[in-house]
C-alpha cells in the first residue's frame, strides 16, 4: 500500500484516490501510509497552487473538476493539515477557488464552503472530537491538543505577515500581478476568520500594505467585514490599521461615522464628557487628521443636519467632534500635520483662524472683540454678491455652527460684559435663521433686539420677582417662528443662569418654556454645552454649576 511514492506531476486521480483511502486517517495502517506520502503530497499541493493561482476560479474548476472533492478530503485529514507548509497550501488553492464576484447560486453555494472548510482550517473547536485520533501525532510533536491548534493558527500568521512585508519592502522586485493576486487571496482567505484574535496581525498587515497597483488590492468583502468587526467591537485593531482601512474604503468610513451618530441617538447622554467619550472612542476625530477623512465626515454631518432639519443633537454632536479633532490636530507630530487650509479648502481663511481660536486661549476681556471681528468677517462674507446661491450660504453657516463654543458665549457676553450688542446679536441671528429670505433675518434680528433689551432691563434689579419676569416669558413663547423662539429661549436661558436673582426662578421658568414652546431639546443641549465649559474653564460658580445640573436633572425626564 505505502510502497510507490513516486507520483506523476499533477495526478489528480493518483492523489485523489490516496484521500478517498485514506479517509481522516483512523487506522494505524492509513496512518503510517499518509506518513510516508506527506512529503510528495505537499510537493503536488504547492505545484497546484502554482499551476492555478493565476487561473480564476472558473477556468481553473474547468480545467481541475475534481478539484473541490481533492482539497475537502484532504482539509479534514489531521495528518496532513499538520504536516509542515500543507495546511497554508491548501488555504492557498482553496483562496484560488473562491469567487470574488458569484454569478449563480453555484458559486455562492461553493463560496459558503470553501468558507467553512477555512474556519475548518483555524478553529481548533471544530477538532476536538477528533483529539483522541491525533493525540499521538500531536504529543510526538511536544504539545498538548490545545497548544498544537494554537501554535499551528500563530505560525501560519506570522508566515502570511512576513511574506506581506517582504512584498511591501521589496515591491519593486516581484511581478506587480502576482503580488496584488497574492494579497487579494489573502484578504479573501480572511474574511471568515475576521474574529479569531490570533489572526489580528495579519489584519493589521493587510490594512496597511499597498502594492504599486492604482487599483484596490484587498477583496471589498474583507475591508467590510474588518469595519464592521470593528465597529461591534468584536475586534481590536492598532489606530494606524483603522485610519488606514478608512481611507482606502469610502463605505466603511461612511458606515463608521453613521455608525456614530446611531450610537449617540439611541442612548441618553447626561453630560457633554459622555457625548465626547462616545465620539473620541470612535476614533473619528483622530482619524480626521488626514484632511479626506475629515471632509468625507463633515459631508456626512451636513446631510444628517439637513435630513434632521438641524436638530440642536446634531449640532451638539458636530461641535464636539470639532474639538475632538482639534485637540488631535494639534497634538500630531510637526512634520506629520497638515495646514488647516487642508481641512477648509473654499472657506475665508481669515475666519477659519479667528473660529479655531479657543476661547480659553483668550484673556476673558478680549472675547467681546474678537466676537466683534468674527461677526463682520461673516457679515461680509454673507453680504458679498458673490455669495448668491443658498449652497454658499450654507457653508459660510455650517463653517460657524461647527464652533458653536463662540455663538454660546457670544449669547452669555450679551449679558454679562460690555459688548457691541448689535454685532453679537446679528451673528446669534445668522446662527438662528440663515436665511433671508422675505427679510426673515431681518425680523430675527428685530425680535431678539425686543427680548435682550426687555432682560437687560431686568438685569441689574437687586428685587426681581417671577411677575417682573412673565413679561420676557410672554414675549418669548408668543414667537411665532420657531428660529426666532429658539434664539429667544436661548437669552432667556442664560439670562436665568447668569443673571444676580434669575437663578431663584430658572427651574419654574424653564419648565414652563419648554412645555409651552416644545424647545425641551434645545434648552437641554444649550445646558449641557454650559456645564461641560464651566467644568473646562476657570470658571467656577458653584452657584450656576449647582443650577446647571439641578435643571438636567429635570429636564433629563422631558428630553
Amino acid at each position: 500500500m505505502a510502497q510507490d511514492t513516486t507520483v506523476p506531476k499533477l495526478n489528480f486521480e493518483y492523489w485523489l484516490d490516496k484521500a478517498i483511502e485514506w479517509g481522516q486517517a483512523t487506522s494505524l495502517e492509513s496512518q503510517k501510509d499518509v506518513y510516508l506520502h506527506l512529503p510528495q503530497l505537499q510537493e503536488f499541493l504547492h505545484q497546484l497552487y502554482e499551476t492555478i493561482k493565476h487561473l480564476g476560479s472558473t477556468v481553473a474548476i474547468q480545467q481541475f473538476p475534481l478539484i473541490g472533492q481533492l482539497l475537502g478530503r484532504l482539509c479534514w485529514n489531521p495528518f496532513v493539515i499538520g504536516y509542515d507548509e500543507s495546511q497554508k497550501t491548501l488555504m492557498w488553492c482553496l483562496c484560488c477557488l473562491y469567487s470574488s464576484e458569484p454569478q449563480n447560486a453555484v458559486e455562492l453555494k461553493a463560496n459558503s464552503w470553501i468558507r467553512s472548510l477555512l474556519c475548518h482550517l483555524l478553529c481548533s473547536s471544530e477538532w476536538e472530537s477528533n483529539e483522541a485520533e491525533i493525540s499521538t501525532f500531536i504529543s510526538a510533536l511536544g504539545y498538548t491538543s490545545a497548544d498544537y491548534y494554537c501554535h499551528l493558527v500563530k505560525n501560519m500568521v506570522i508566515s502570511l505577515v512576513t511574506e506581506l512585508r517582504e512584498n511591501q519592502f521589496n515591491g519593486l522586485k516581484i511581478q506587480e500581478s502576482t503580488s496584488a493576486s497574492r494579497v487579494n487571496a489573502v484578504s479573501i482567505f480572511c474574511v471568515p476568520l475576521i474574529t479569531l484574535p490570533d489572526l489580528t496581525p495579519l489584519l493589521e498587515a493587510l490594512l496597511l500594505y499597498h502594492g504599486g497597483s492604482s487599483k484596490e488590492i484587498l477583496s471589498s468583502e474583507f475591508l467590510e467585514s474588518v469595519n464592521e468587526a470593528f465597529l461591534k467591537k468584536k475586534i481590536s485593531l492598532p489606530e494606524s490599521a483603522v485610519f488606514s482601512l478608512w481611507l482606502r474604503h469610502l463605505p466603511s468610513l461612511e458606515k463608521a461615522t453613521l455608525h456614530l451618530l446611531d450610537q449617540l441617538f439611541s442612548i441618553q447622554l447626561n453630560s457633554l464628557e459622555e457625548v465626547a467619550h462616545v465620539i473620541k472612542d470612535s476614533l473619528l476625530p483622530q482619524a480626521a487628521r488626514h484632511p479626506a477623512i475629515f471632509r468625507t465626515v463633515n459631508e456626512i454631518f451636513k446631510n444628517a443636519l439637513m435630513e434632521t432639519d438641524g436638530t440642536s443633537e446634531v449640532m451638539t454632536i458636530i461641535q464636539v467632534f470639532t474639538q475632538l479633532f482639534l485637540q488631535a490636530h494639534q497634538n500630531e507630530y510637526k512634520q506629520h500635520k497638515f495646514p488647516l487650509k487642508a481641512y477648509f479648502l473654499y472657506h475665508h481663511q481669515p475666519l477659519v483662524r479667528a473660529l479655531i481660536r479657543h476661547p480659553f486661549e483668550l484673556p476673558t476681556a478680549y472675547w467681546s472683540q474678537h466676537l466683534k471681528h468674527i461677526s463682520d468677517m461673516v457679515k461680509a462674507l454673507v453680504e458679498d454678491t458673490n455669495i448668491s446661491s443658498l449652497t454658499g450660504l450654507f457653508e459660510i453657516w455650517f463653517l460657524v455652527a461647527c464652533f458653536g463654543e463662540w455663538l454660546d458665549i457670544a449669547a452669555e457676553q450679551l449679558l454679562k460684559a460690555v459688548v457691541e450688542p448689535d454685532a453679537v446679536l446679528w451673528l446669534l441671528a445668522f446662527y438662528y435663521c440663515p436665511k433671508n429670505e422675505n427679510q426673515q433675518r431681518t425680523q430675527t434680528m428685530v425680535e431678539a433686539e425686543a427680548v435682550y433689551n426687555h432682560l437687560m432691563m431686568l438685569f441689574s434689579h437687586s428685587d426681581l420677582s417671577l411677575k417682573d419676569l412673565e413679561g420676557a416669558i410672554h414675549r418669548v413663547t408668543g414667537i411665532e417662528q420657531r428660529c426666532n423662539q429658539r434664539l429667544a429661549t436661548h437669552l432667556l436661558t442664560n439670562f436665568l443662569l447668569f443673571s444676580p436673582c434669575g437663578h431663584k426662578f430658572a427651574q419654574e421658568c424653564i419648565y414652563h418654556i419648554t412645555k409651552t414652546t416644545d424647545t425641551s431639546k434645545e434648552v437641554y443641549n444649550l445646558l449641557i454645552r454650559t456645564a461641560y465649559r464651566f467644568n473646562h474653564s476657570g470658571e467656577k460658580s458653584q452657584r450656576t454649576v449647582k443650577l446647571l445640573y439641578e435643571l438636567l436633572q429635570k429636564l433629563t425626564l422631558k428630553v
